[in-house]
């Protein structure tokens, strides 16, 4: 009867953490993917200024494009896809931050309302992003924590609970951006 105790109720911890685990990480996909349903809708914005540049306009899309096609399964998630998908992601915001620095050239899209309201909703999806991805990192921890204690680690082992690891900053994030002012 002890065994039975001292497997059941890790087991049971344990996929009670997987799954919020794996829920968590389907709230990071769908705030991504909130972003990029915005970015349809400002790259349409931006292109009704006709001299904007076309180059950023495509890449912006282009990472899109790339970032929508990496699929990730909740259920079976490695160190490798979660890296796949956040260099992808990564494309994105690093184009979307090359647009909206262009876009400082262009006043007549600073003034435009439906620009400014695309650009407030980008920036709470941003924020929304960095949220899921912290609660997806603490259910993460929180599995591991039970997966690896006994006696835990011990059902973990029979019942073949692999090791899930989150998200982790960006290569160069360490370090502060250069700021340049031209005067």
């Amino acid at each position: 009867m002890v065994i039975i105790i001292l497997i059941v109720s890790p087991y049971n911890s344990l996929v009670d953490k997987q799954t919020d685990a794996e829920k968590a990480w389907n709230n990071v996909e769908s705030s991504y993917q909130g972003r990029n349903d915005l970015i349809g809708n400002l790259v349409k914005t931006v292109q009704g200024a006709a001299d904007f540049e076309r180059g950023t306009l495509t890449d912006v899309i282009e990472a899109r494009a790339k970032a929508t096609s990496v699929n990730v399964d909740a259920s079976n998630l490695n160190a490798s896809q979660i890296q796949q998908y956040q260099e992808a992601q990564q494309g994105v915001t690093s184009a979307l931050s090359r647009l909206l620095v262009t876009v400082e050239r262009y006043p007549e899209l600073k003034a435009n309302q439906n620009f400014l309201q695309l650009q407030s909703q980008l920036e709470g999806t941003e924020n929304r992003i960095n949220v899921t991805r912290d609660r997806f990192n603490e259910a993460v921890a929180s599995y591991e924590k039970t997966r690896r204690k006994f006696p835990g680690n011990i059902t973990a082992s029979i019942f073949g609970f692999e090791e899930m690891e989150g998200f982790e900053a960006d290569e160069g994030a360490e370090d502060a951006p250069d700021v340049e002012f031209d005067f």
